[in-house]
């Protein structure tokens, strides 16, 4: 009996092992596409490097030492801080589509009984009538 126990312990480490192994490799693919940032705490991420009064300062602190163009994780939401005008201008430029888009948030969907609303919805033909409106 005591080996079962064992057998089935031994069997637990291993999957968790696994699946630790298995997101760190993917989390270490979808890093090398990001831009460079600092290094992240597990659950809250970098906002313990914003958390001070003045976080706007703590942005530029950063921006000095990474460039222009940066990766923080708020929490669970992954950013591209981008600091300086020329980065911003050539974002807005060739990537001025993928911005236009809106989240879609579940609290309007609901408030707005899944109509249509110029302010919430995604870039698009319906955007485009609804403006025209």
């Amino acid at each position: 009996m005591e080996l079962q126990y064992s057998n089935f312990s031994m069997l637990i480490v291993f999957l968790i092992f696994v699946t630790v192994v298995v997101k760190l490799w993917k989390n270490s693919k979808i890093q090398s596409k990001l831009p460079p940032g600092p290094t992240k705490l597990p659950l809250i991420g970098n906002l313990h490097q914003l958390s001070s009064s003045l976080p706007h300062r703590n942005l530029r602190n950063l921006a000095m030492k990474y460039g222009p163009i940066m990766h923080l994780q708020l929490g669970e939401v992954s950013i591209a801080v981008v600091s300086s005008p020329q980065a911003a201008k050539e974002v807005a430029k060739t990537h001025d589509l993928i911005f236009a888009n809106r989240p879609q948030i579940l609290a309007i969907k609901i408030l707005s009984n899944n109509g249509p609303r110029a302010s919430f919805s995604s870039y698009g033909t319906v955007w485009r009538q609804l403006r025209k409106v």
